[in-house]
């Protein structure tokens, strides 16, 4: 690759306000160059002193960084710690009455839970993981609906140094199966049913059917949450074990395992591949720093706010900035069951006006949905109490990142683009807001103390506007350490020899704009050759998405004998999904809009309309499908996660 040309230009800058930077955790650039150039003077005792801060241990680590086995880095690994103590225990002395989740569930009944509440029912669960012979470093499958109940299973696990691994409770049976076998799991935690849109899905029965597909001989107890009154359709005395039964004589203490800062806290599956599940590990003490650096630093965590992250638990975003990033911190964060959709497309509106949400992170393409559903609902409700708004999942169009900010966030909230990835922990560039002047679409800079590069072919630095190989050149704490059972498979993926084995590769393209500012211009696979120049699919799916019809647009390449790669851009319009006539004449427009807006290299030559677009129910859009459609090609991935599978037939047929 000679390299990627970035096309998109940007140019509004908004600076925090003189409020927002006076009180910030981080004030200024000056206070955030003053980070870095402590991490670049001795980028160990940067670590080493936040470690020392930020978590509570059984014993202090005096080991800081091991690099003698690279790319099997290992922090602080003499310490002994416990996850769940420090997200539970430490905080009952000062915090024990403070609510630490404010659940909403599916139908908008209200549950609050205290740090104390929280406490005693992770301790009994706990007792009760132990009474069926939970012993640490066993593997505990958790596929559960998005309740406190799944929040209260992870670290229970984290409590006794057992290893979860929270699959999705949107996967099929077959995707369950795989991830069981691989992890060997000795127990599932499940539920009767989810409840998500006033829709059940009845995760008891999908658990006994990925069982009955064989393989899973690991599993020795199935422990059944009781979500709703349906009762499962098939019930084993000797397996299964319901939740509240399990848990009622148990006491409610359970003194922590103390476990090595390596011990590892979690297996989390990454989601769209067709082989052998990648189950990324990820080790206790340095995950946990790494949420607690970012929650104080990245969303300037306040003693009074009330924190939002609208993810699954099945994904990174749940597992950091729900299950451990906000308790580590002694937040207050709301937990939804539910869609952004349902009753209508005003909930999370209703829902940040009802609990005076202060904080609230969510997923671009949740964003543009929400546009396209109901532009002006905002308008409805009292979002006054928000001061923080933030982005996770994918880069975010330049116009869905100004209706955020001045619909949602009224012009006075700085939002937090984030990038990170299930593999790095935790946020790795985003603006800190009382800091780094934000920028449409872009997620600005590294935070301090991660070491975040764009590089060519040969590693070797990038020039601005140039793309290339977002990579990282330093080890740091919250990183993945391995595949779980396939350390050959992690070093290639992740550290390969193209660069000596050295530098971290992230799988994105990227480019630093005027300002130093890094944009991500999508995955290496997602680049286009179009007549010799390499686009990123983003900043095409950008400039279709600033049209004022456009809600939604992702962009693909397929083979094309003059240009190497022909443009397929899939579309959503904000009103109904033309036909006929209309539909010719609206993609007529959308071509010239885009040659206008970036050139006519990156014209689309082929257009297709569509109600929605193949999301999974995280809202991911699956691009590999799309790539498969534009191909004619035979759909043979796994779609049981599809929210919609009804769409890719429509997308089949409407090319124009």
């Amino acid at each position: 690759m000679s390299g990627i040309d970035s096309v998109l230009k940007e140019n509004r800058l908004f600076q925090p306000s003189d409020e927002f930077r006076t009180n910030a955790t981080v004030s200024g650039m000056e206070g955030y160059n003053a980070l870095c150039e402590k991490a670049t003077a001795d980028y160990e005792g940067f670590w080493a002193d936040l470690g020392r801060n930020l978590l509570s241990w059984k014993k202090p680590f005096t080991q800081i960084l091991n690099q003698d086995n690279p790319p099997f880095f290992k922090w602080f690994e003499d310490g002994l710690i416990n996850v769940s103590y420090n997200c539970l225990d430490r905080h009952l002395e000062s915090k024990a009455n403070k609510v630490a989740i404010i659940f909403e569930a599916d139908d908008g009944s209200v549950t609050r839970v205290t740090y104390r509440e929280l406490y005693h029912r992770v301790c009994q669960f706990a007792n009760g993981l132990k009474s069926l012979g939970v012993v640490k470093g066993d593997r505990v499958v958790i596929y559960m609906p998005h309740t406190v109940e799944a929040v209260i299973a992870m670290q229970a696990c984290a409590r006794i140094g057992a290893i979860h691994s929270v699959v999705f409770g949107g996967f099929s049976a077959g995707a369950l199966r795989d991830r069981i076998q691989d992890a060997a799991a000795k127990l599932v935690i499940t539920a009767n049913e989810s409840i998500r849109g006033g829709k059940p899905t009845p995760l008891k029965s999908m658990v006994d059917e990925a069982l009955g597909l064989g393989g899973c001989d690991s599993v020795e107890k199935v422990i059944v949450f009781q979500r709703t009154s349906n009762k499962p359709e098939h019930w084993n005395a000797e397996r299964n074990v319901w939740w509240h039964k399990l848990v009622q004589d148990q006491a409610d203490v359970c003194e922590p395992e103390w476990v090595e800062s390596e011990h590892p806290l979690f297996i989390l599956y990454t989601s769209g591949s067709t082989g052998k599940p990648k189950g990324v590990q990820h080790s206790s003490a340095g995950y946990l720093l790494g949420t607690q650096v970012t929650m104080k630093w990245v969303f300037d965590y306040k003693e009074t706010d009330v924190y939002w992250c609208t993810a699954d638990v099945g994904w990174i975003t749940g597992h950091s900035y729900i299950a451990y990033g906000p308790l580590g911190i002694g937040a207050t964060q709301v937990v939804f069951e539910g869609v952004p959709t349902y009753p209508d497309a005003s909930r999370f509106w209703q829902m940040i006006e009802k609990h005076e949400v202060t904080t609230f992170y969510t997923a671009p393409t949740a964003i543009r949905s929400l546009i396209k559903l109901g532009g002006d609902l905002p308008k409805q409700y009292d979002l006054s109490s928000l001061r923080l708004l933030g982005t996770v999942g994918e880069p975010i169009n330049p116009d869905a990142w100004m209706w955020y900010y001045e619909t949602i966030g009224g012009g006075r909230c700085p939002i937090v683009d984030t990038w990170w990835q299930t593999e790095t922990g935790c946020n790795m560039i985003a603006p800190l807001p009382g800091a780094v002047a934000i920028k449409p679409g872009s997620c600005t800079l590294p935070i301090p103390g991660i070491m975040a590069d764009i590089v060519d072919e040969s590693g070797a630095p990038v020039s601005t506007g140039k793309g290339g190989f977002l990579v990282i050149s330093k080890p740091w704490p919250s990183m993945v350490r391995n595949i779980w059972g396939d350390s050959e498979r992690f070093a290639k993926t992740y550290f390969p020899e193209d660069y000596n084995g050295k530098l971290y590769l992230a799988g994105d393209s990227a480019h630093y704009d005027e300002n130093g500012y890094i944009w991500i211009m999508g995955r290496i696979d997602d680049v286009l050759n179009v007549s010799g120049h390499r686009l990123g699919t983003m900043e095409i799916e950008s400039a279709l998405a600033a049209n004022p019809l456009v809600a939604e647009a992702a962009v693909v390449g397929k083979p094309h004998d003059i240009k190497g790669e022909a443009v397929v851009a899939y579309v959503v319009l904000k009103g109904q999904r033309p036909e006929g006539d209309d539909a010719k004449r609206i993609a007529k427009e959308l071509r010239e809009w885009v040659a206008h807006e970036i050139g006519k290299i990156a014209q689309p030559d082929e257009i297709r309309f569509g109600d929605n677009l193949p999301k999974t129910r995280s809202g991911k859009i699956m691009r590999r499908l799309l790539r498969d459609i534009a191909k004619g090609q035979e759909i043979t991935a796994d779609t049981s996660t599809l929210e919609n599978p009804a769409i890719l037939e429509q997308l089949r047929q409407s090319a124009i």
